[in-house]
């Protein structure tokens, strides 16, 4: 009886960790270049009362064995880098991806970081900067008396302007970087990751070249979470948990009534 007890728990706490993820998901919508999580599960060690095969008698087998689950757990989170919307904006510095690759960011200690966010924005020395201030690893900086209409990004990532009373020059190239395993990468918030060992190192090409997506000035990429899909997995996570405290109020019913034969 208590192993319907412990079993019925362990479904509700997987789904508590899945109604996390979906809340997650929910709450990044609007993020820019926002990835869904998907929360994965197993089942936990079985108690096997009776292998299969074993002897039934002088010449039978048991067909089938006599296993006991123990309930479930949560495996893994795992983020989907399936390509999200693009949405126009009509900004020269905004730039969305076509495909696979990821910008590539310096961080304030040196080390690179990765993103889909192509909210860029220029600082004081008119470089291209991230919503937090740090740079394209590419290191793009435009001319001062440059308009920001003068600025194209095209889509094999070549960044050039005009300067006042000037004509177009290229100021840099931006790169992409792909991942053998994008799953496999680390968020660390601010819509960044970083490398991890299972995500393998960085293969950085130019936009359109060796499987990198291609840019798209003047427009972002938006989540490519869907509510409609995560709220009908909330009512799933929902009903899931309420099955399975129902399974515990019923294993502690019938525990109550064992405890009850003798009076």
């Amino acid at each position: 009886m208590m192993r319907a007890l412990w079993s019925a728990a362990s479904g509700m706490i997987g789904q508590q960790t899945q109604m996390d993820v979906i809340s997650h998901n929910i709450a990044n919508v609007n993020t820019y270049g926002g990835k869904k999580v998907r929360a994965e599960f197993q089942d936990l060690i079985y108690q096997t009362v009776r292998e299969a095969g074993a002897q039934s008698g002088a010449d039978a087998q048991y067909p089938t064995g006599k296993q006991i689950g123990l309930g479930t757990r949560v495996a893994a989170t795992q983020r989907l880098f399936t390509q999200g919307p693009l949405q126009t904006t009509d900004n020269p510095t905004d730039i969305g991806i076509q495909g696979e690759g990821f910008f590539r960011i310096t961080l304030p200690d040196g080390t690179t970081a990765y993103t889909r966010d192509g909210t860029f924005k220029l600082d004081s020395d008119r470089r291209m900067v991230t919503t937090d201030g740090y740079p394209l690893a590419d290191n793009i900086t435009f001319d001062q008396t440059a308009p920001s209409d003068s600025i194209v990004i095209a889509g094999d990532g070549t960044v050039s302007n005009t300067p006042a009373g000037g004509t177009q020059a290229q100021v840099g190239q931006i790169t992409l970087a792909r991942f053998i395993n994008p799953a496999g990468l680390t968020a660390i918030g601010k819509n960044l990751f970083i490398v991890s060992e299972a995500s393998g190192d960085a293969i950085e090409s130019n936009p359109g070249e060796e499987g990198a997506g291609t840019l798209t000035q003047g427009t972002l990429e938006m989540s490519n979470v869907q509510i409609v899909e995560e709220m009908v997995q909330m009512i799933i996570s929902q009903r899931a948990y309420e099955s399975n405290s129902k399974a515990v109020t019923t294993s502690d019913s019938m525990l109550e009534i064992a405890n009850g034969l003798k009076r």
